[in-house]
This record gives C-alpha cells, structure tokens and sequence, in this order.
C-alpha cells in the first residue's frame, strides 16, 4: 500500500507522520498490531539520520496507528511511504468505514503496472444503497 505524508506532527514525548492511509485501507495493524514494514518510497541517502515516530492515519481514532515508534528518516507533508506485504490484506479486509472510499487496486509486473480495481466515487457508494419502498412516501 502506497501513502503520502499529510503532515508530520512533532509533540512533547512522541513525533507523529500523519499519512492519508487509514484503518480502513489496512485494519491489521488496528486489529491486532500486525507489523508491517514501512519505507519511504524515495530511498533515504546513504547514513540519512533517523528517529523514532509514530504512523498514524486520518481517522480521528485511537485504533488509526500503523506503527508506534518506529525507525524512519525525517519525511516531509507529501514524501510516500510504502506499507510493505499489505496487498492482499489491505485488499480483502479494507472497508468504506467513515465514509472513506475504498484505494484503487494496482497489479504490478515488471515495469508494467495497470489499476485493476477502481477508486469508488462517493456517488457510487452512496447508490449502492437502496430505501424500501414503505420507506419512500
């Protein structure tokens, strides 16, 4: 899974990445702290410094934690990270939770790579759902 920084929040104990990920895209980490691996997409140079942050999502939720101190270069609002063997998790467990439409589905091969699965607009979400007619009058 592919996400960018939103903004990096630097507190008192602990700094946070605030990424446009959330639970949502990939549940695991928040349903029983699954580790995944998490690298930046630009690789860092050679003895870039690193500290200790915690990776959390949008969701104003205290389950939105993909990871709580971990080891990354210093990444700035926009740099991509990428959630390492999260594929098939992220996949068939995400959900519209929040009203958060579901990340598009990209198959990679080689150098060649194509969207299989489509970001759903809101529009299409919400058509999805159907009142009974004894509802309707």
């Amino acid at each position: 899974m592919v996400s960018s920084v939103v903004y990096r929040k630097n507190g008192e104990d602990r700094d946070f990445l605030i990424v446009d990920g959330a639970m949502n895209d990939l549940v695991r980490p928040a349903m029983y702290e699954a580790h995944h691996d998490i690298i930046p997409v630009a690789e860092p140079a050679l003895g870039a410094e690193q500290s200790p942050v915690d990776i959390v999502g949008p969701v104003c939720e205290s389950g939105d934690t993909f990871a709580k101190q971990r080891q990354m270069p210093h990444l700035r609002d926009g740099d991509m990270i990428v959630f390492r063997s999260a594929g098939a998790y992220g996949a068939v467990m995400s959900s519209e939770y929040n009203s958060r439409p579901l990340i598009p589905e990209v198959l990679v091969q080689s150098d060649q790579f194509a969207v299989i699965r489509e970001r759903p607009t809101f529009d299409e979400m919400l058509n999805r759902d159907k009142l009974p007619k004894w509802l309707q009058d």
